[in-house]
């Protein structure tokens, strides 16, 4: 029989004016049925670009293809190239034939449509079944995906959801046609551990019943050793590694696969710099910064007693609002000068809201958060906007948080213009020194956040938040979108921050390696009250909540 899918010497460019990008170049692999392929690579090696050819989402132009075939063979006795297919024959492989699961769900997602319509959407479009009918097998899959109160996430709209709840809608959009081929795009990126070991439980349930093959694109090492059969490692649009799982693990060859094995931060010594692909590849590393002494935590920055946050949950045929859900519930803790405050917790548990109320991004319904001796919920909207040049937020999605009308370099700068209003000129020399310090060239500040990747768009979020020099940074998944070798100088340059700068962080992450590489202290969240907090070497080793340990448990194991 034919393979399910085979790429045969596919290049992809990206010509604008008279400039072209290789993206990928000779690039051949195979999918067989009833197999999991995992992509592994940098941001912008290429992964993603791949992918996207398969299903011809990349628009033409930008993109041409100089050389190479997809071939596509459901039954395995004829195969046809998907790069010369008419529309109307994309039109049905895709969705129904083909599926995929895409890396930012809030962007994927139709803000004006429910949940459940969207999926009774992609239904209908492939299955001569009544509405009632798909409607109904859209419950179902809100169920399989482990979504709380399937029956009222169908009626929900994208906004009211967290990042991870929003990630399981795109999988269930995905899976509810038995593709042939399941594409997933970071699917579990946004996850938490308990979430994530359940999704990759229920992808692998699904190929081996449905005989689907996978190609499963992720930064997450552990993720490929417990579900991929082989894997493909690229590197500057090529591939440079492949192998199957165990060896790739077992006996790397290429300097570049074993970098990425060694940058992850599970067991690597606390506040030594994690290593990064440079130190084995020969490329050029930049500046070497020099080594600063950490601050000791000081006074305390910021102290939150008896936090609760409510929102209206129905409301009766008048609109007056008849129940409510608290997202957070009577929390209290404090945060030092100069400390880095892990919150870990499952998807929906508090963690986002809870930080933004902390920046006043959303109100408090009671208590009180003291920050350098003033409670900042009883400011007025003109003492907040001098606050805001002192506290700034890492937002989780970064396609959502950048103005696709502005160039990134004035999305950078415009902190700086609203809050010192400062002269261009060094606004611009400003941005240049910030997208240096998150690898990012300087001259790609005039490009729009659309020409970059997951992983470049979260770095750029990133130096956008770092623009003032605040005093206190809450990152919210700020590295959850990032490949092993990027997140490595991210979780680098922002311990180096904390040490040049005293700066003090709120490190929210379903990650808990990242979590207890980056933190001094770990609190962990569940259902909107913290049930555990400690130092955190002993939360990660020694943890005495029976959730913290089913957390720990769920750690896929490398």
């Amino acid at each position: 029989m034919l393979p399910l899918l085979e790429i045969r010497n596919l290049s992809v460019d990206f010509v604008t004016g008279d400039q072209t990008t290789h993206a990928v170049q000779d690039v051949s692999f195979t999918v067989n049925r009833n197999e999991i392929v995992a992509i592994v690579g940098e941001s912008g090696s290429g992964k993603s670009v791949s992918s996207l050819s398969i299903v011809q989402l990349l628009p033409s132009p930008p993109a041409q293809y100089p050389s190479g075939k997809i071939l596509f063979s459901p039954d395995g006795n004829t195969a046809s190239n998907l790069l010369a297919a008419s529309t109307r024959i994309l039109q049905d492989v895709r969705g129904n034939r083909i599926a995929m699961i895409f890396q930012e769900p809030m962007s994927s997602l139709n803000p004006v449509m429910t949940c459940g319509s969207q999926v009774t959407e992609a239904i209908l479009k492939h299955r001569q079944i009544p509405e009632r009918e798909a409607r109904q097998q859209a419950v179902d899959w809100f169920s399989k995906v482990q979504l709380p109160d399937p029956q009222e996430m169908f009626h929900r709209y994208p906004h009211q959801l967290s990042g991870g709840q929003k990630q399981r809608v795109m999988i269930a959009m995905a899976m509810c046609c038995s593709p042939d081929l399941l594409i997933c795009d970071e699917p579990t990126t946004a996850l938490d551990v308990t979430v994530q070991q359940g999704i990759l439980s229920l992808i692998r349930d699904l190929q081996q019943q449905q005989q689907m093959g996978v190609i499963f694109i992720t930064h997450d090492l552990g993720v490929v050793s417990e579900i991929a059969d082989r894997v493909l490692i690229m590197y500057k649009g090529r591939i440079v590694e492949m192998n199957d799982t165990a060896s790739i693990f077992k006996r790397p060859e290429h300097p570049y696969t074993r970098a990425l094995i060694a940058c992850r931060p599970a067991m690597h010594p606390k506040g030594k710099p994690l290593p990064v692909v440079a130190d084995f590849t020969g490329d050029p590393k930049g500046p070497e910064r020099a080594i600063v002494a950490a601050h000791p935590p000081g006074h305390v920055l910021v102290d939150v007693q008896n936090l609760v946050v409510r929102f209206p949950g129905r409301s009766n045929i008048l609109g007056r609002t008849t129940s409510w859900f608290t997202a957070v519930n009577d929390v209290s803790f404090q945060v030092l000068q100069g400390e880095t405050l892990g919150l870990v917790g499952e998807s929906g548990c508090g963690k986002t809201t809870l930080g933004r109320t902390m920046l006043q991004l959303i109100r408090a319904t009671s208590g009180k958060i003291i920050y350098n001796n003033r409670d900042i919920t009883r400011l007025t909207q003109d003492q907040l906007r001098k606050l805001r040049s002192d506290v700034q937020l890492v937002f989780q999605d970064p396609f959502s948080s950048l103005n696709p009308r502005l160039t990134i370099g004035a999305a950078i700068g415009e902190p700086l213009q609203v809050h010192e209003d400062i002269p261009a000129a060094a606004r611009r020399k400003r941005v240049a020194e910030l997208l240096d310090r998150v690898s990012l060239a300087p001259s790609m500040m005039n490009r729009y956040p659309h020409e970059f990747s997951g992983g470049q768009r979260q770095r750029i979020v990133i130096a956008r938040a770092l623009a003032m020099n605040p005093s206190l940074l809450v990152c919210d998944e700020s590295v959850s979108a990032l490949d092993v070798s990027v997140q490595a100088q991210v979780l680098n340059l922002l311990n180096e921050l904390k040490r040049e700068l005293g700066l003090t962080m709120l490190f929210i992450s379903h990650d808990l390696s990242v979590v207890r590489y980056m933190s001094d202290r770990i609190m962990v969240m569940r259902a909107g009250e913290i049930v555990e907090t400690g130092l955190a070497e002993e939360v990660y080793f020694h943890p005495k909540h029976a959730y913290t340990q089913r957390l720990l448990a769920a750690i896929p194991k490398v």
